[in-house]
């Protein structure tokens, strides 16, 4: 009987099911290149590899490099990044697991329900972005990747 999925075990030629998530990895992602800058270096400190892109390119670099998490930077209006988002539940539905974890950098307080986000969302930083406020949520869901 063939195997009946590759989750990489090198039994198929044909593409895995699953993605090799890299939790070391974060995608951070946004029009201000300062922000991603401020960001990244925050990232950094956190001990991870952040790989810093604009939301046009960002869908490519989803796909190529499979993060653990991603950081998104709404921008004025929480909507900079929507077009990644149907990227992103794509990847954590081959998957198989809520990964990438993904946190937005908004301009209001609030959860993804209150703020009226997508359920890919699953933390919310309010701007403006300090290594006190990002670095323990970024700790917290590249953390909870692992497991």
């Amino acid at each position: 009987m063939p195997p009946s999925s590759g989750y990489g075990n090198g039994l198929t030629d044909g593409p895995r099911e699953k993605p090799d998530i890299d939790f070391s990895k974060v995608l951070v992602v946004g029009r201000s290149s300062v922000n991603r800058v401020v960001v990244s270096k925050i990232v950094e400190r956190a001990g991870l590899k952040p790989i810093s892109e604009a939301p046009e390119a960002a869908e490519k670099a989803l796909r190529m490099l499979s993060p653990g998490t991603v950081v998104l930077d709404g921008g004025p209006d929480n909507r900079d990044c929507d077009t990644l988002i149907a990227g992103i539940a794509a990847v954590r539905l081959a998957s198989g697991r809520s990964a990438p974890a993904v946190v937005l950098l908004s301009n209001r307080n609030g959860t993804p329900q209150s703020l009226d986000l997508s359920n890919v969302v699953d933390a919310v930083v309010a701007k403006p972005i300090t290594p006190e406020c990002l670095q323990p949520v970024i700790d917290r869901l590249a953390g909870l990747g692992r497991i």
